[in-house]
């Protein structure tokens, strides 16, 4: 009976020295600072890739076809040579008509000189006027000759323009024969075979510009106002990879029945590359519309609150011990909460350790300020390291 009353004596007499060396053991923990962020809602919504060149390359000469140089997937330059026509019938049609320039030209030459002539044997007659040998009648008529070779010497010109006209014609004939790609791409369709006939229009091949894709999505007119020309948003591939792109233009132009305006938006693939992403027009993109225009917020990260009693409660760290704040949270926005009151910006706030903690525990982590330091807080919205 002796023995247990000193034991329990001596427990007795150790219990305030355990208590006291718990109370300074400084409890481990993860601190985020409160941050000020941009707070923009989104919405997605199903938007295709659209190419800005696409269609149908279409001959602009007629002729039998001698060669179709591409496929069906090949990737071609602008300039390169699609297709060839015969070239036998426009070479001898330039060729006739670059004879009948020659023989305008010459019939032109030829009333140059008559007229030259007639005005020679009118000037000699004007100079017989005030002799006896003089006639009226003949400088009458030799007048009017003169008027008319004038005259023809106009028609004469006036067909050399034409012959010359029918010639470049010649001349644009031959260089359509040889049908070349209008700009980069890829031929999506081949419309052509060789030996047969194409007359003015008809379609060669069917190219799409795979380097110059736009996004086209139908956004539904009420939440056009979080999009402004130029703004930029967040975009997802089928694939997943995400990229920003940029609002190019809201098209005036309403579905009556979806209520939805089509909005195009010029995106950034320089950050992985066109080639890598295997990009095709028509592919779907997600486009993550923003809902209304962007704020301001002070947010906090999720796993600092504690719901405890009807109240949301966070651990607010101050010169290495923490203290018990009721804050009043708004929306949420990813791993974080919009905080509407209790907290301010660059508050340390303990986001690991939390559950085991009491008001006034002194508190460890890297990064910890001491006293007396002036505290600096990044705003970044970084989670600082344990």
């Amino acid at each position: 009976m002796r023995m247990a009353a000193a034991f329990l004596t001596v427990a007795i007499s150790f219990a305030p020295l355990d208590f006291a060396m718990a109370k300074k053991q400084a409890a481990a923990v993860k601190v985020d600072p409160v941050i000020s962020e941009p707070l923009s809602q989104t919405m997605p919504i199903i938007g295709r890739l659209v190419a800005s060149q696409t269609g149908v390359v279409a001959a602009l000469t007629g002729g039998p076809v001698s060669e179709v140089r591409v496929a069906v997937g090949d990737k071609v330059k602008k300039g390169d040579v699609v297709a060839k026509l015969v070239t036998d019938r426009i070479r001898w049609n330039r060729q006739l008509r670059a004879a009948a320039v020659r023989e305008k030209q010459a019939a032109l030459q030829a009333a140059k000189a008559q007229l030259s002539l007639t005005q020679v044997e009118l000037k000699r007659l004007q100079s017989l006027k005030k002799s006896a040998a003089f006639s009226q009648a003949r400088f009458d008529d030799k007048s009017n000759e003169v008027v008319k070779y004038r005259s023809e010497v106009g028609v004469q010109k006036a067909a050399v323009a034409s012959a010359q006209a029918e010639q470049r014609l010649a001349d644009i004939d031959m260089h359509n024969s040889v049908i070349r790609a209008p700009y980069d791409g890829v031929v999506s369709r081949k419309n052509t075979v060789a030996g047969a006939y194409l007359s003015v229009g008809d379609a060669v091949i069917t190219m799409i510009n795979h380097t110059d894709l736009e996004i086209e999505a139908d956004v539904p007119s009420e939440r056009l106002n979080g999009l402004e020309v130029g703004r930029s948003i967040g975009v997802k591939l089928d694939s997943g990879q995400p990229m920003r792109a940029i609002v190019r233009a809201l098209v005036p132009d309403e579905n009556a029945l979806t209520r939805t305006r089509p909005v195009r938006f010029t995106p950034d693939f320089n950050a992985v590359g066109t080639g890598q992403l295997q990009l095709a027009r028509n592919q779907s993109v997600t486009v993550l519309v923003p809902i209304g225009r962007p704020r301001n917020i002070v947010s906090v990260h999720k796993d600092a609150v504690i719901p405890r009693g009807g109240k949301n409660i966070v651990f607010v760290v101050n010169e290495g011990k923490v203290n018990l704040r009721a804050i009043r949270l708004g929306s949420a926005i990813g791993n974080r909460f919009e905080v509407i009151e209790g907290l301010g910006v660059g508050d340390l706030v303990v986001v690991r350790g939390n559950e085991r903690l009491r008001p006034g525990q002194a508190i460890s982590h890297k990064g910890l300020v001491k006293e007396g330091e002036q505290k600096t807080t990044s705003l970044k919205g970084k989670q600082s390291s344990p």
